[in-house]
This record gives C-alpha cells, sequence and structure tokens, in this order.
C-alpha cells in the first residue's frame, strides 16, 4: 500500500479512505464489521465517518455509524494507532437550539459524543462537516485549536467549504495562531470537477491541504451500471442519478469502458485511477457495500493511466467555456 501524508502534516494515510454513511443505513451492524475487517486487511487505514450518519434514514438517531465502528474497535480489539479515525461535526445532533453548528459549545459537545459512540479517547481528523453562518470562523477554529491542545483530536479538517472560506479560515487560523485545516472533503469526480477544479484544487495545492474527495463514484454512475437506452432500476438511488444520465455522460462511460479493457480493469476503477492521477488528490472516499465491491475499488490501486488517457477523459468532461478568440 502506498501510504501518503495527509497534506502538509507527518500523518500517513492509505490512498484510499473507507467511507461509512452506509453503515446503519443500507447495511446492519454485522456486514458493517464484516467490511471493515476486510478494509483494515487490505491495507486500508483510513476511516471516515460523520455525527449524523444516518440520522435521514427512518428510525435512525444519527451517531449510528459511530456506534458501530466504535463496537468493531473494541470487539476486534484494533489497536488505535493502526487506525487513522476522521469524524465531523456540524449536523443537527438533538431538538435544542444549540444542538447543531460550529460553535464553541456544540463543537465542545460534540466531540465528547463522538468519542464515546467511537470508544476512543482522541481524534485523527475532526472536520467542519459544512460551514455555519452564525457563528464566527474564529470561535470555530479556537474551539478546535483547544481540542488539539487537550489531546482529543490530532487534526483539524473542512468539508464543504468555498474557496473563499477555506482561504479566511487558512487567514484566521494564520492571524491567530491557532490550528488550522490540514484537510478538504470536496464534491468530486469526473463529471462534477467545476466545483473543486474552479479556485479549491488551486488553495489546496498551494498550501498543502489534503484533498479527500467524496463521491468519486458519482452515486454509482461511474461504475458503468447505467447505460443509454436502458431502463432505470426502481429504486432512489437510481432517481438521484437521472441528472448524470446525458448524452455527454453516456459517451464518457463508452470510452472508460475502452480505457478499461485495455487495462484489464473496470470503469469503476478507471474513475478513480484518472482521480489518483492528480498529485494533488490525497485519498477518495469509498463506500463499499460488500467484500466484492471493496476489492473492485482496492484494484484501482494497480491502475496506471497514461497521459494520453487522462488527457482524453479531461477533455470529454472539460467544464472549463473556451474563448472564441
Amino acid at each position: 500500500m502506498d501510504y501518503r501524508k495527509l497534506g502538509r502534516t507527518g500523518l500517513k494515510v492509505s490512498p484510499l479512505c473507507m467511507g461509512t454513511m452506509q453503515f446503519g443505513w443500507s447495511l446492519n451492524e454485522t456486514d458493517t464489521h464484516r467490511i471493515l475487517s476486510a478494509t483494515v486487511d487490505a491495507g486500508i487505514n483510513f476511516i471516515d465517518t460523520a455525527d449524523i450518519y444516518s440520522k435521514w434514514v427512518e428510525g435512525n438517531p444519527g451517531g449510528v455509524s459511530e456506534t458501530y465502528i466504535g463496537n468493531w474497535m473494541k470487539k476486534n480489539k484494533i489497536p488505535r494507532d493502526q487506525i487513522v479515525l476522521a469524524t465531523k461535526v456540524r449536523g443537527e445532533m438533538g431538538k435544542g437550539p444549540n444542538d447543531q453548528g460550529l460553535s464553541r459549545v456544540h463543537i465542545i459537545n460534540a466531540v465528547d459524543a463522538s468519542l464515546r459512540r467511537l470508544q476512543t479517547d482522541y481524534l485523527d481528523l475532526y472536520q467542519s462537516h459544512w460551514t455555519d453562518d452564525d457563528t464566527s470562523i474564529e470561535e470555530t477554529l479556537r474551539a478546535f485549536d483547544d481540542l488539539v491542545k487537550q489531546g482529543k483530536v490530532r487534526y483539524v479538517g473542512a468539508s464543504n467549504y468555498a474557496a473563499w472560506e477555506l482561504m479566511q479560515a487558512l487567514w484566521t487560523s494564520d492571524k491567530n495562531s491557532l490550528a488550522r485545516y490540514d484537510s478538504l472533503q470536496p464534491h468530486y469526480n469526473l463529471i462534477h470537477r467545476d466545483e473543486f477544479e474552479r479556485e479549491l484544487h488551486a488553495v489546496c495545492k498551494t498550501y498543502e491541504i489534503a484533498v479527500i474527495p467524496y463521491s468519486p463514484l458519482a452515486g454509482g454512475f461511474l461504475t458503468g451500471k447505467y447505460r443509454k437506452n436502458e431502463s432505470l432500476p426502481e429504486s432512489k438511488r437510481a432517481e438521484g442519478r437521472k441528472r448524470a444520465m446525458t448524452d455527454k455522460n453516456f459517451a464518457l462511460i463508452d470510452e472508460m469502458e475502452v480505457i478499461a479493457l485495455r487495462h484489464a480493469a473496470t470503469i469503476s476503477q478507471i474513475a478513480l485511477a484518472w482521480m489518483l492521477a492528480d498529485s494533488v488528490i490525497t485519498s477518495p472516499i469509498i463506500g463499499a457495500t460488500s467484500i466484492d465491491q471493496l476489492n473492485e475499488n482496492l484494484g484501482a490501486l494497480k491502475v496506471k493511466l497514461n497521459d494520453d488517457e487522462v488527457a482524453l477523459l479531461n477533455k470529454m468532461t472539460e467544464w472549463r467555456v473556451e474563448d472564441d478568440e
């Protein structure tokens, strides 16, 4: 396994990160433990979760994914120092006015709750899930800085931040000598490039911020499971992919299949290999729901696209408007 530094830090993480939104949603606890054990057996040491996973599911109070992970580590006597454990804070975890956000009070309450569910005394990476307009960035970062000094958190990161918001956070940390965001989780994949590439890519490269993209397979579209002129499966997930089902994107899938055959790979492995070909990308977040799916994702680490293949995929998914002059 080719472990990478988490941005400018000395922390080493695997080139794929196991995302855990599916734990307690589409996977029960027994299957969750099986997936996690196979994940670490394969060499992946990076696990990402969030306190709100998966509160949107009926009957799920939130915190279930963290609870499953904590139970798995305890049951299997997983050495804590062999796992890079990341979680997130921001979402609504109760009905009270301070049960969400990035205020000091919510962060302090939320980190203790996450630590209890995860059955650990520290987090390797604690992340702002998204921004909070009701709280100053200085208050948020001072709370994170205190957690780092207390030893409850090793590093802090951000998710779903715009470039100006990330720059504001970096400037605030620098000005006040506070812990800074050392990682970013952007929504990024071959058919959703502009949000990250427009400005965030340059910021992360310049300031050595680790990039941990989520949805690298575009919710399953970049696996090739959806094809032109084929009826959609009856599922909410398939319904959610309708916006991606354009002639341009189906042509992309066809070309990815050609490249995949050349590498004895799968379409999803090509999607991940394209992302990993960019040195700015640290560790895409995968969300396996089976051992077979996990193994397929791992296979992407063996696929090395050549410059012409990367250039072709970039051209087919180009979002920049060329100047006519």
